[in-house]
């Protein structure tokens, strides 16, 4: 199947590759949101977000989901506008005056789903007759009731049970089908097989499209099985992954103390935004955490071991700018948009837990929590021994994007980089 996709490839940027299996179909991007025929009220939500003209995914995308209304798996990374356009595309098929649900977006966690519904919240604030709801945990209808939202957001295990257990919706309506952060949905094991057990029910004529950073060539073979007949296929090269506008550092230290002591220094010299700091563990995390917090610094945790109401809070403080940073582990390095993040401290490379070695997704994700929309970025990462030093290599090669060394006690040195970013 690969093999076909590659020798219908139509046309190629220097960035994405789109690919389609409708050669009658024609390729353009957009290069306005008026050219795209889009109602006046949603122009009006997408300018009062920040949206002057389509970003590279938006451009290349919108057409296909917007005119022909075709199915899609896509590869762009957060802080390209991945959101904004499946939400467009959602918002733009819906009928307001069908009182039912139409539309499902799915999130692999709580709090990505909540972000979600942000942007359908801004983007539809001058259509107030296009509603929506979530479908996560802690949200309760009685028995017998029957949505009339529109838009459907949540997670894959609560969506099931309100269509198929509860029949709190008519699933075989649904004319849009979102999945976001695929990769993780697809090859994660239950989130997969919901995934999968919600599509067999949708009608065949349903719009379904697959977002994400990051796709494997066995992800993609799997992708292209669940999703009937994809029109087009956008896919980044691996050169062009690791967000060209984030300036990549590490930071060689000898002990812990040498690297708690580089982080004060950190935070000490560059002025910053806000802050995310990446650890491996959820006990390195919280230690971490304690120890800045007895140093006085105004500092977040986000790990596996908080309930999803406490993650929650803890994020909407540091949106709210209550805390400039946060102290996490991976389960915050996928998808979560903040705007003001300037700053991504790799305290811990991340490693796949079989192999032990670097991971080259989650480093991706996490770095992409900086540099959103184009915006210059900084990512350090701190290295502690040789195979650290190894990974660093490894993500060079992989990327094709140099990363520099960075002297922690050249407070001049470190200023620069704050100022360049």
């Amino acid at each position: 199947m690969r093999k076909a996709l590659r020798d219908k490839l139509l046309h190629t940027t220097n960035q994405v590759q789109v690919f389609q299996n409708d050669p009658t179909n024609p390729l353009y991007s957009a290069n306005s949101f008026e050219s795209l025929n889009i109602p006046e009220d949603l122009l009006r939500g997408i300018y009062d977000m920040g949206f002057s003209k389509p970003s590279r995914i938006q451009e290349t995308a919108l057409p296909f989901l917007l005119e022909k209304k075709t199915n899609l798996i896509a590869q762009s990374q957060s802080g390209t506008g991945k959101t904004a356009a499946f939400v467009l595309a959602s918002l733009f098929h819906v009928k307001p005056e069908i009182k039912m649900p139409q539309v499902i977006i799915l999130s692999p966690t709580y709090e990505l789903a909540l972000q979600i519904g942000d942007v359908v919240k801004q983007m539809s604030k001058y259509k107030p007759d296009i509603t929506f709801r979530y479908v996560v945990r802690g949200e309760i209808l009685e028995r017998n009731s029957k949505i009339t939202n529109h838009i459907l957001i949540g997670t894959p295990g609560k969506m099931i049970d309100w269509a198929l257990k509860y029949n709190f919706f008519d699933i075989k309506k649904i004319s849009v089908f979102v999945l976001d952060e695929a990769d993780v949905m697809i090859d994660t094991q239950g989130l997969r097989a919901q995934s999968i057990k919600l599509k067999r029910y949708l009608p065949a004529d349903c719009q379904m499209m697959l977002f994400s950073a990051t796709y494997s060539e066995e992800i993609m073979d799997f992708a292209q099985q669940i999703i009937s007949k994809p029109v087009v296929i956008l896919r980044l090269r691996v050169e062009e992954q690791s967000l060209d506008n984030i300036n990549q550092y590490y930071i060689v230290v000898n002990s812990e103390e040498e690297k708690y002591t580089a982080l004060t220094n950190i935070f000490g010299t560059i002025a910053m935004g806000q802050a995310f700091i990446f650890c491996e563990t959820k006990v390195s995390a919280s230690r971490l955490v304690q120890q800045l917090r007895s140093d006085g610094h105004s500092v977040g945790l986000i790990s596996g071991d908080l309930t999803v109401e406490q993650r929650n809070e803890a994020l909407l403080r540091f949106r709210d700018g209550l805390e400039r940073v946060i102290v996490a582990t991976n389960v915050m390095a996928r998808g979560i948009d903040v705007e003001r993040v300037t700053i991504v401290i790799n305290y811990d490379l991340p490693t796949n837990p079989e192999t032990r070695d670097i991971d080259y997704e989650t480093y991706l994700h996490r770095i992409g929590r900086t540099g959103r929309f184009g915006k210059e970025g900084l990512a350090i990462n701190f290295v502690g021994d040789d195979r650290a030093m190894q990974m660093i290599h490894k993500l060079e090669d992989h990327f094709k994007k140099k990363i520099e060394n960075l002297n922690a006690l050249d407070v001049d040195a470190i200023e620069k980089i704050g100022n360049d970013a």
